[in-house]
């Protein structure tokens, strides 16, 4: 099968030489070790020693770091990337730093450009993606791409009324910026408004810096306040214009013409209880050809998004901005207006709805022995929860999955148990992660949290959408297409030696030297699962895998053990999805609304902006969840809870609840007084805090009891006491490798009235398999 080529970029095989190296890192603006090392080929002991090779032309100036593990050029930027605006000068020219850089970045000037493009003019304080471009002097300037968010010198907090002082408590619990408001600026604000500030110049050394407010965004004790906080603190774009809603009010429901009549496939939804939107449906039959015996054939079906939105319009362009929806427990921020998300590119049970279709063939094996795509007119036959399916698939049907029982539910079932023998052989990464869902009452307040089940239809969804995205990637590959990936590169040796590092500790072999396989974590997880480990060693192996991202250049996926792969299935809620409908419009000339030309030339800053945008709808989704279980353990300050050590740091002592999975933190100074005024060393080898005079140890992964001290829902903080014993000293443990004295350590980012600290280690997350 024809492949395209795997980068522009690529070079000759082979350890290069310093020049190259350099020269190669000029063209790229940045890479990782990783990326280096996949585009000369090098394994082993050629990548150890492009390693040495990084770390000695960074230490003789003429590499500079890139965040935690990426080299450029000394004094080179990469063509896009997040700044802060910090100055400005006399005549008004204003000046960015690239964040991830650091104090010692260099400023670069602010190209002007047309304001309305990124939403208004910016100004200091502002964060935004730009484009860094070299001029004939070689001397850079940066151009604004879209402002992302609050920079460094504006405060999103909660407005603290006291002995005529006003102040602005910042909501990120990260942050030490208290500003102090001026008495007659802070005469109509009410204590418990939450705003946004800008801190102003000031002369003082000491206390809280001099603000000004900008704008009120609501109440702390609003029950949505949570989400309200994650959207300004993540600028996620919210709503849509005029225009774009023009569009979509516009849409006409589709009609035959120029599609497949597929209105006589009796397809079903299978999605969450309260889904409002259905984008995917499902259906499969037995092959009838004799050539085929035993196999099956698998129908998955697409919202037409690309129909609706077509390129360069107004939708298009608000769909690319905000890159995907947004999901809070309270909300979904849709990419699309509801006209589009929820009526006409929803499959809805009995009405015609425009798709994208494609037909797969699997054998008796499960293997995938050939696929088609059409575009069409489909009309489902039923909408089901993934409750609903699972209970009619193990005997106990209802009145709606009664009548289609032997018909529907009973082949789709077959073809999953036909396909999971395909997958398996293929191991993917099979990783456990507990999800929990918050539950929001009708007073808008969290009623409950409840452990989301793990069912089979689940999976038998996740596995059909699978096979239908890498049939989008091998059609647009085998038409020499443009597309978008959704790539996953393998974990960097470094992951791996952490990982090693802390299974040693648990009396579980690996070998630093190994390479990262699927099936070799498969094994690890298959070992552990039954065991007291089980949940702490899953949560390890998926922080030792890296982040999936968007991108035009393929290097497989490695959690899902794909050469290729690109998102098909989810075109109402993700950019991306869009893209590669298009994508394959064009290439099997299936209309005239395929990719266009500016899509093709700007493909690179679509996967940038896409990837960036899922980042920040993490980022949002996670810090809104931990207000709300903030806010739903507040009035349980003072109970005993039992819980698991997942992470160890010299501040203290990350801590999860088993019943909630609420994270919180242990203060390693908490620990010192407890135990008679013991330091504690944090000894990175085995994961531990270890008494330097008694050898005592707090371990990862140890099951506990902890005390809730603090709770602070505005900034999503929990603060716990230990009442659990340390494990006494190991006579067989290694010296500890010196750190930071815990004893004089104190937790940071607290919150108003001293709130309390929450940042743990990464959690899985998400919209579960569906985000891959």
């Amino acid at each position: 099968m024809p492949r395209p080529p795997r980068d522009k970029h690529r070079q000759p095989q082979g350890l290069p030489d310093r020049e190259t190296l350099i020269r190669v890192l000029r063209e790229r603006g940045e890479a990782d070790i990783g990326g280096l090392a996949r585009d000369f080929g090098l394994k082993g002991g050629e990548r150890r020693a492009l390693r040495e090779m990084l770390r000695s032309l960074e230490a003789e100036g003429a590499l500079g770091k890139r965040g935690r593990k990426g080299f450029a050029e000394a004094g080179a930027l990469p063509p896009v990337g997040v700044a802060d605006v910090v100055e400005r000068n006399a005549d008004g020219d204003l000046f960015v730093r690239l964040v991830k850089a650091g104090e010692d970045a260099p400023l670069v000037p602010l190209a002007p450009g047309k304001d309305e493009k990124a939403g208004g003019a910016p100004g200091l304080g502002d964060r935004m993606l730009v484009r860094f471009d070299r001029n004939e002097a070689g001397e850079y300037e940066a151009r604004l791409i879209k402002r992302i968010g609050l920079g460094a010198h504006k405060v999103l907090g909660v407005i603290r009324k006291a002995r005529r002082e006003v102040r602005v408590e910042p909501v990120d619990r990260r942050s030490k910026d208290t500003l102090l408001i001026p008495e007659a600026a802070g005469a109509d604000l009410r204590d418990g408004d939450l705003v946004i500030a800008q801190a102003g110049a000031s002369d003082q050394r000491f206390g809280p810096k001099r603000g000004k407010i900008l704008e009120v965004i609501g109440r702390e004790d609003e029950p949505r306040a949570a989400s309200i906080i994650a959207i300004y603190a993540h600028g996620i774009p919210v709503g849509f214009s005029e225009a774009a809603e023009a569009e979509a009010n516009a849409a006409q429901a589709p009609t035959l013409v120029g599609r497949a009549d597929l209105r006589e496939v009796p397809f079903i939804t299978i999605d969450p209880m309260d889904a409002r939107d259905h984008d995917d449906a499902v259906y499969a039959e037995p092959d009838v050809d004799p050539n085929n015996a035993g196999g099956w054939i698998v129908w998955v079906a697409i919202a037409d998004v690309a129909a609706y939105v077509r390129p360069n319009t107004a939708l298009d362009r608000e769909a690319r901005e905000k890159g995907n929806s947004v999901y809070f427990p309270d909300r979904v921020e849709p990419m699309l207006p509801e006209r589009l998300s929820n009526e006409l590119c929803s499959l809805r049970q009995g009405e015609n709805r425009a798709c994208m279709a494609v037909r797969m063939v699997f054998d008796r094996n499960g293997k995938k022995t050939g696929y088609k795509f059409v575009r069409g007119l489909m009309r489902s036959a039923a909408k089901l929860s993934y409750e609903q399916a699972q209970a009619a698939s193990e005997g106990r049907p209802d009145d709606v999955t009664q009548p289609i029982l032997r018909a529907i539910i009973e082949p789709l079932w077959a073809a999953y148990r036909c396909m999971l023998i395909g997958r398996n052989a293929r191991q993917p990464l099979a990783i456990e992660s507990l999800e929990r869902k918050i539950v929001i009452g009708a007073d808008g307040k969290v009623e409950s949290i409840q452990p989301r089940t793990s069912l089979e239809a689940h999976k038998l969804i996740e596995e059909m959408m699978v096979q239908a995205n890498v049939c989008a990637a091998q059609a647009l590959e085998q038409r020499g297409s443009p597309l978008i990936y959704r790539v996953h590169d393998a974990p960097s040796l470094e992951k791996i030696a952490a990982l090693s590092d802390f299974l040693g500790t648990i009396n579980m072999p690996w070998n630093k030297g190994e390479s990262a396989r699927t099936d070799r974590f498969n094994r690890l997880l298959a070992e552990t699962r039954e065991g007291p480990h089980a949940e702490i060693v899953n949560e390890i192996v998926l922080r030792t895998q890296m982040q999936a991202h968007y991108s035009p250049d393929n290097i497989g996926h490695f959690g899902l053990n794909l050469d290729r792969y690109a998102h098909f299935t989810s075109p109402i809620r993700r950019y991306a999805d869009l893209i590669v409908h298009r994508a394959l419009i064009r290439a099997l000339k299936l209309g005239d609304d395929g990719l266009s030309d500016w899509d093709v030339k700007n493909l690179k800053d679509t996967a940038d902006q896409i990837t960036q945008a899922e980042r920040r709808a993490m980022a949002a989704e996670r810090d809104a969840t931990d207000r709300y279980v903030a806010a739903f353990l507040s009035d349980r300050v003072g109970a005993e809870f039992e819980g698991r050590i997942t992470g160890v740091t010299r501040f203290g002592l990350f801590v999860r609840l088993a019943d909630t999975g609420a994270d919180g933190l242990v203060p390693v100074s908490s620990l010192g007084s407890a135990s008679g005024g013991e330091y504690f060393v944090h000894d990175d080898r085995t994961h531990a805090l270890v008494g330097e005079r008694s050898g005592v140890r707090w371990r990862l992964g140890r099951m506990i009891q902890v005390r809730l001290t603090e709770a602070t829902p505005i900034t999503g903080g929990l603060l716990f006491e230990m009442l659990s014993d340390p494990e006494p000293r190991d006579p067989n443990a290694p010296a500890p490798r010196l750190g930071v004295r815990g004893r004089s350590e104190r937790p940071t980012g607290r919150g108003p009235g001293g709130g309390a600290v929450r940042g743990g280690p990464p959690r899985g997350g998400g919209k579960g398999a569906r985000r891959r």
